[in-house]
């Protein structure tokens, strides 16, 4: 039986179609095997041992370890005198503290070492919601970042018909570059077994600006405490930009210790347990604080005869 000529026809249409789409597809899957091929050796090329990245091996970091504190017996505090600080990070002196806002060459912010440490487990987080500073609620890194970050409503449209309006869900993810101060309390005390005046720092808490929905600002939130002898260890072994020699790296425990940071006092101790910024404001406030500072210095200076 002999096939209709329009048949005939039908049949090379469809063979080339089926041709154009085998091509098409065997196109894609060579685009596929090429992109796989890529990604393959873009992870190849990230090493477990790269090269030295520098002149000479980095090991005085790496194993340093915190300067012990000399023992000190109560009987020989003949005065003490509680200090709470306020570091911003917007100053120039403090920002080693605050840069690099993302880690590399071996350089974390402080906010980056302190959450690293917490997520290892090294050191323990407490709970600065309460009205106390006292080393009371110990906080896990889940319970932590439940607290930093949040899960927004909001309603959006959408960019392609029928532009209808729904309703979605906005995980907001904590940025460590959002911390710009940290909060210090410190013990400032003399020993008369030593004669020296000494200050110790005993926690430090990172603080964040609290803004609405608008943007406006609402107030500070602090985040935890940090018992800072239990830290030392940590930072210790966390580097620190140094701008005069980068050979001659420092840690955030040198910091630390040597006061190489720029703060103002914002509470002493008092009977009524409350702040500079409750009794003074604007200038005054500032003179309080210089008054409380200048208070330490003169405390120390009449204790010699010259």
């Amino acid at each position: 039986m002999s096939k209709n000529p329009g048949d005939t026809i039908t049949d090379i249409v469809t063979v080339n179609k089926s041709s154009k789409r085998m091509k098409k597809l065997f196109g894609y899957f060579i685009l596929a095997m090429i992109f796989a091929g890529i990604s393959k050796t873009a992870d190849a090329q990230v090493l477990d041992s790269p090269p030295r990245d520098g002149v000479y091996d980095k090991k005085v970091t790496i194993e340093k370890k915190p300067i012990t504190y000399p023992w000190v017996r109560e009987a020989d505090v003949v005065w003490r005198k509680r200090i709470w600080r306020v570091i911003d990070l917007r100053e120039k002196m403090n920002q080693p503290f605050y840069y690099p806002e993302v880690p590399h060459n071996d350089l974390r912010s402080l906010t980056q070492v302190i959450l690293d440490a917490l997520k290892e487990g090294a050191i323990t987080a407490y709970d600065a919601s309460s009205s106390t500073d006292e080393f009371l609620v110990p906080l896990t890194y889940q319970e932590i970042m439940n607290r930093l970050e949040r899960n927004d409503s909001a309603t959006m449209q959408r960019p392609y018909p029928p532009y209808d309006w729904y309703d979605t869900v906005i995980s907001v993810k904590f940025n460590p570059s959002d911390v710009k101060r940290y909060r210090i309390k410190e013990d400032w005390f003399f020993d008369k077994q030593r004669s020296v005046m000494e200050v110790r720092i005993l926690g430090i808490c990172p603080v964040r600006d609290n803004m609405d929905e608008k943007g406006l600002f609402r107030g500070y939130d602090p985040l935890f405490w940090i018992y800072f002898p239990e830290a030392r260890p940590v930072f210790a072994k966390a580097e620190v930009f140094n701008r005069m020699n980068s050979a001659a790296r420092q840690t955030y425990d040198d910091i630390f210790w040597k006061r190489m940071f720029a703060s103002y006092i914002y509470k002493e101790d008092n009977v009524y347990d409350r702040r500079i910024s409750d009794y003074a404001t604007g200038i005054d406030a500032l003179m309080e604080a210089e008054r409380i500072k200048n208070d330490l210095f003169m405390f120390e200076h009449n204790l010699w005869e010259f």
